[in-house]
């Protein structure tokens, strides 16, 4: 299946997200596991997106956040 495009509120304004279902999926379990609401572990990601030198998108910067939380066993 492709990706499916969510909208997001970051810093009270709305941006969509476009991530393949597997990727919702996982984002969603490490919001749970972490606690907090699924927005605000986006906001968290983005934040560190943002210091980056040349930041990358979103959608992008997500999938990077979940594959580096797996290679350190926390998903």
């Amino acid at each position: 299946m492709g990706p499916v495009k969510r909208s997001i509120m970051i810093a009270g304004h709305a941006t969509s997200v476009s991530l393949e279902p597997a990727f919702w999926d996982a984002l969603g379990e490490a919001a749970a596991e972490e606690g907090v609401p699924l927005n605000a572990l986006v906001a968290r990601i983005d934040a560190d997106r943002i210091r980056a030198a040349d930041p990358p998108n979103l959608a992008s910067a997500i999938r990077v956040w979940l594959f580096e939380r797996c290679r350190s066993g926390k998903g």
